[in-house]
């Protein structure tokens, strides 16, 4: 991230907020000609800190209001367990985050759903992967923030 100037950092920032931007009007906002803005925003894209371009949904317009924090416990600590349990979190749509984590619970997932009926059908393929332990599963009630937007540290 060092190499980074604050024309990248003033990129980074703009297009973690409104990726929809035209190149002019990027260019304008950094104080740079479409060319030279182009340019580094390819560099960024090549180097791998822009990973994709995406649009964002609202999740209670398309139906999904409830967010589910399921942790998960596995008696299986073999490499091949979590290589089958990441596919099994990739071919379920209602993951939109899965952490392997350290502390009490070997996982904790952001499960989406319509409803509680839901995400009893959600759990009931989770629970069918072998060597899941234990699940404890807690509702959110309200979403303080939510941002997709990472803190760009300031250059040297």
């Amino acid at each position: 991230m060092s190499s980074l100037d604050a024309i990248d950092r003033q990129l980074l920032a703009i297009l973690q907020s409104d990726v929809s931007l035209s190149i002019e009007e990027l260019a304008e906002r950094v104080g740079l000609t479409k060319t030279p803005c182009w340019r580094r925003i390819q560099k960024l894209e090549k180097s791998g800190i822009i990973r994709r371009k995406v649009a964002l949904l609202d999740a209670e317009v398309l139906g999904l209001p409830v967010s589910v924090f399921a942790q998960v416990k596995t008696n299986q600590h073999s490499a091949e367990w979590a290589d089958s349990f990441s596919s099994a979190m990739a071919d379920l749509p209602e993951v939109v985050d899965c952490y392997r984590m350290a502390g009490d619970y070997d996982y904790i997932l952001r499960v989406v759903v319509s409803d509680v009926a839901a995400y009893d059908r959600f759990y009931k393929k989770l629970i069918a992967h072998t060597g899941i332990s234990d699940v404890a599963s807690n509702f959110a009630m309200e979403q303080i923030k939510s941002s997709t937007e990472l803190p760009i540290p300031p250059g040297d």
